[in-house]
């Protein structure tokens, strides 16, 4: 190696070893994130305490490490979680498979589930990183009331007040499946009978 190559490169170190370091007393000093950053996740509530998630696992067929655990139920006019006709009654996150690539947040149609900027996700087992609901979801809303609500006493969820995911079947006195089954049997009374069937 030539005595010129040896000078240029030690040249490099002695520059910058008069700059001025970056290093970052972590964990006494924390550098804030940019605003976009991906880190753990929340499932969100509305202001009246109800829960966003209707339990439709979207988020859990969209995430492409097979992180997420979602098992819905139904609401009940006596015991109500969410808007929907459904709930998340089991909802998990395993941190040893998330790879943070916000492709559930992207999926979530009611926008539950958002990432918040928290990085310190750190533990000693690996039973500690799968968050449940309880770790997940956020906290009650000031003065608001903690599910279940009752739609005797706080009123059915309308569309007025909570958009489009208060479904039309949830205005109604009948569950979605008699609706489902009285459209299916609205769209098989349109269809022709067989050709063999049709008197002639």
């Amino acid at each position: 190696m030539m005595p010129s190559e040896i000078l240029k490169g030690l040249s490099v170190t002695f520059r910058s070893m008069f700059r001025k370091r970056n290093t970052v007393q972590y964990p006494e000093e924390k550098r804030p994130t940019s605003p976009r950053f991906h880190g753990r996740h929340q499932l969100n509530r509305y202001p009246d305490g109800l829960e966003r998630c209707i339990g439709c696992e979207l988020c859990a067929y969209a995430c492409p490490a097979d992180a997420i655990y979602v098992q819905g139920a139904d609401n009940t006019p006596e015991a109500r979680y969410s808007v929907g006709e459904r709930y998340a009654a089991i909802y998990q996150i395993n941190y040893n498979r998330c790879i943070f690539c916000g492709l559930c947040i992207e999926a979530c149609p009611t926008r539950a589930l958002t990432m918040t900027n928290e990085y310190e996700l750190s533990s000693p087992t690996r039973q500690g990183l799968v968050y449940d609901k309880p770790d997940l979801l956020a906290a009650v809303p000031a003065g608001a009331k903690p599910p279940p609500h009752t739609d005797a006493t706080d009123g059915p969820p309308a569309i007025a007040r909570y958009g489009p995911q208060a479904s039309v079947s949830q205005e109604s006195v009948e569950p979605v499946w008699a609706l489902l089954r009285e459209q299916e049997s609205r769209q098989a009374d349109r269809e022709l009978p067989a050709d063999e069937g049709v008197a002639k």
